[in-house]
C-alpha cells in the first residue's frame, strides 16, 4: 500500500509531483510544482459525477472504469517518463478513489508512490493556517516608478526574506499591470504560492513586502497575511520624479503601443477626458515620457492617499542617484532604526519547503 503522508511529510519529498483531478481542478488551484495528470477530463469528470446521482456509487465506479480502462498504459508510460528513479507523489481532493487507484496501477507497475494524506482539501487548510501565522513586516513602499520591484528583488538576492506579490500574481498593481506579464493565476493560487513561501520563512526575521493594495489584478491578497501588512510599518522609498519616469520606460518601452493605450482608456474616469486623450496622443506618436508623466499625476494623488490612511509607522528614505548597493544599504539602515527586530544575518538564505 501507498504511504499516507501528512501534508508537511509530502511537501518535504522532493519526488516528482502528479495531481490526478480533473484539468478544471487543476486550474483553479494546485500545489505549486504539481503536474497536472488527471485520471479523468472535465467531460469524463462530469459523467461519472451525474452517474453517481443518479444510478449511485457501483454504476458510477464500474463508468469510471469503463473510462480508464483504455488509458492505463499511457498512464504508466507517462509516468515513468516523469519519474525515471520511480519515486513519485500524488494526490486527489480528497485523497480517495481518484488517487488510491491510480496509486494501485502505477506501484503495479513498479513505481513507488507516497499519497497525500486527505489530499489538496487538506493542503487548503494547511494553505489557509499557514498565511495566518505572524511574522515581522518591513512594507516597502514608495510612488509608482521608484523601483521598489528592483528593490525587493535585490534584497532577496542579498539573502533578505522577500514576498513578492506582484511576482506571484503576474501583475504590476496598476492598469498597466499585466502588460508583458503571463496570465494570472486564480486567486486560490495565489494563495497557495504565498503559503508556500510564508511557510519558509524564519519567524525571527522580517519579511519585505512591497506595499499593495487589497487586490493585485484580479487576485486578492488573502484576508489573513493583508491585515498583518495593513499594521506593519512603511519604508518609503523616495526618488525623483525623473528618475522614475525613466524607470517606468525601462518597463513599458518596448510594449505595444494598442497594449498601452488600451490600459490608459481604462483610466479614463479617473484621469478625464482631456488628460486621458493627451496621454494616447503621447502614446501614439511614441513619445512615451511625456503619457507617463500625465499618468503619474494620478498615480501620485492615489499613493498619497493610500499612506495618509495608514495608523502606522512610516519612514522615508531618499535613494534619488543612488546605484542599486547603496540604496539596499539605506534600506537596510532605515530598516533596523525602525523595525524593533533582531538585524538579519544576510549570509543565511532562508530554507525553502
Amino acid at each position: 500500500m501507498p504511504d499516507q503522508l501528512s501534508i508537511t511529510e509530502f511537501l518535504n519529498i522532493p519526488d516528482p509531483l502528479l495531481d490526478v483531478r480533473s484539468p478544471g481542478e487543476y486550474a483553479q488551484g494546485h500545489l505549486p510544482g504539481a503536474i497536472s495528470f488527471p485520471l479523468f477530463s472535465d467531460k469524463e469528470r462530469a459523467q461519472v459525477g451525474i452517474c453517481y446521482k443518479q444510478q449511485g456509487r457501483d454504476a458510477a465506479v464500474e463508468l469510471g472504469l469503463a473510462i480508464v480502462g483504455p488509458k492505463l498504459g499511457q498512464f504508466v508510460a507517462e509516468a515513468k517518463s516523469l519519474a525515471p528513479d520511480r519515486r513519485l507523489r500524488l494526490y486527489c481532493w480528497r485523497g480517495g478513489m481518484r488517487s488510491g487507484s491510480m496509486a494501485w496501477l502505477l506501484e503495479t507497475a513498479g513505481l513507488q508512490v507516497a499519497l497525500l494524506k486527505d489530499g489538496y482539501k487538506a493542503f487548503r487548510r494547511w494553505v489557509l493556517e499557514t498565511i495566518a501565522l505572524p511574522r515581522p513586516i518591513a512594507n516597502l513602499g514608495g510612488m509608482t516608478g521608484s523601483g521598489k520591484t528592483l528593490l525587493l528583488q535585490e534584497l532577496g538576492r542579498q539573502g533578505e526574506q522577500i514576498l513578492d506579490l506582484e511576482a506571484l500574481a503576474h501583475h504590476r498593481g496598476s492598469s498597466y499591470g499585466n502588460l508583458g506579464l503571463p496570465p494570472q493565476p486564480s486567486t486560490e493560487q495565489f494563495e497557495n504560492q504565498i503559503a508556500m513561501a510564508w511557510s519558509s520563512f524564519n519567524p525571527e526575521r522580517w519579511v519585505w513586502i512591497e506595499a499593495e493594495s487589497r487586490q493585485v489584478g484580479t487576485c486578492r491578497i488573502p484576508v489573513a497575511l493583508f491585515q498583518q501588512m495593513t499594521t506593519a510599518p512603511v519604508i518609503q522609498v523616495e526618488r525623483s520624479r525623473q528618475e522614475r519616469v525613466a524607470l517606468l520606460l525601462e518597463v513599458y518601452g518596448q510594449v505595444d503601443r494598442a497594449e498601452l493605450i488600451a490600459a490608459t482608456e481604462r483610466l479614463r474616469k479617473r484621469l478625464g477626458g482631456q488628460r486621458t486623450q493627451e496621454a494616447i496622443a503621447w502614446i501614439q506618436q511614441g513619445n512615451l515620457a511625456p503619457a507617463i508623466e500625465i499618468v503619474l499625476d494620478y498615480y501620485d494623488k492615489t499613493y498619497l492617499y493610500d499612506l495618509q490612511r495608514r495608523q502606522v509607522p512610516i519612514h522615508s528614505v531618499d535613494l534619488t542617484g543612488l546605484p542599486t548597493s547603496q540604496a539596499i544599504q539605506r534600506l537596510m539602515h532605515a530598516a533596523k532604526a525602525m523595525v524593533a527586530l533582531p538585524t538579519p544575518d544576510l549570509t543565511k538564505v532562508p530554507t525553502r519547503v
